[in-house]
């Protein structure tokens, strides 16, 4: 098993979203690194820290769960949709996402700057400065210090 963060606006899409759906599809992602990650690497019951970005302060709501491993985003080929990809050529997909179910919901936000303020979290890819990339891995470790910081153990 791996572990993972995915970063998300809350407006967008929020963990309360992804409880309310129970099953959703994570689409969207343009950028290389991220769908290398996705296409690749994130697997089937792989865990994922929920990340609510562009807030005050930003920070980590809660855990998802890989329930499904990676397939072709379909809106890379819609023209009347926010995710079309003009520069694809035929039908040949450049773009992945997988899909999420809920597994917790956090009592209060892990915020970003208690991830930065935590022993063991310096190394965390979300706690680097300039860190953008919206899929993330984390360590088994990371993920533990982050589920002891929000009182909620994962077998």
């Amino acid at each position: 098993m791996k572990y993972w963060l995915f970063k998300t606006e809350p407006d967008v899409f929020s963990i309360d979203d992804l409880i309310r759906e129970k099953l959703s599809y994570w689409e969207g992602v343009r950028n290389y690194q991220a769908r290398n990650y996705l296409r690749d690497e994130v697997k089937l019951g792989d865990l994922v820290l929920f990340y609510h970005s562009r807030l005050e302060p930003p920070g980590v709501v809660g855990i998802a769960e890989v329930a499904k491993e990676a397939s072709p985003d379909p809106y890379q080929f819609d023209p009347n949709h926010k995710y079309f990809d003009p520069k694809l050529k035929g039908t040949e997909p450049r773009w992945f996402g997988v899909h999420l179910k809920p597994h917790t919901k956090f009592l209060e936000m892990i915020s970003l700057d208690l991830l930065k303020k935590t022993k063991g979290l310096e190394k965390m890819v979300v706690t680097q400065k300039g860190s953008r990339l919206s899929i993330q891995p984390v360590t088994k470790k990371e993920f533990e210090i982050v589920t002891k910081l929000a009182g909620v153990k994962i077998p």
